[in-house]
């Protein structure tokens, strides 16, 4: 049910995600719906806790081998490419509070972050700036994916060389 979710969130936006859609997609009753969920807000929270494990699978994976700008490169392509693919389960992420450490959205946001942290390692930060540049990185990723799957991209100049400049000066900044 969540994955279906998910993917109707993807498909029709996460705003336009109710319970009687969900339900006419699985061929079932809205109200055996809250068999599996306890209302919407939950079905989001699971959206997201199935989103940050993909998003955190597919950053461990772009990560296998890399350091330094490769890294940084991989991780910010996988990002881009999870946030355009699957814009609806992405926004599910955007605003999440973990109810405690077992949450499944606090251990799969982490999983992310850890891979954003591995990203780091590769270049020389002050300890204390980690988290900084973990914003930084977070930010601007999230904000150039979000801002290409909304179609916020109007101007001329190819987008792929937009990115790669971002990847270029982001590099240079943590290298320096």
């Amino acid at each position: 049910m969540v994955a279906a979710a998910a993917a109707l969130a993807d498909d029709a936006g996460l705003d336009n995600v109710t319970m009687s859609l969900l339900a006419e997609r699985l061929g079932v009753r809205t109200p055996s719906l809250y068999k599996h969920v306890s209302s919407l807000a939950d079905l989001h929270r699971r959206i997201a806790a199935l989103a940050l494990t993909e998003l955190g699978d597919t950053l461990r994976d772009a990560l296998q081998g890399r350091s330094g700008r490769p890294a940084l490169a991989a991780a910010a392509c996988a990002i881009r490419a999870y946030v355009v693919e699957h814009p609806g389960r992405y926004a599910t992420t955007i605003r999440l509070d973990a109810a405690s450490p077992d949450d499944p959205v606090a251990a799969a946001g982490a999983r992310v972050l850890d891979s954003l942290s591995a990203v780091l390692a590769g270049y020389r930060l002050d300890p204390a700036d980690t988290v900084h540049a973990l914003r930084l990185l977070r930010s601007l990723f999230h904000g150039f994916a979000v801002l290409e799957a909304a179609g916020g991209f109007e101007m001329d100049t190819d987008v792929d060389d937009s990115f790669d400049w971002l990847i270029g000066f982001v590099d240079r900044a943590l290298t320096s």
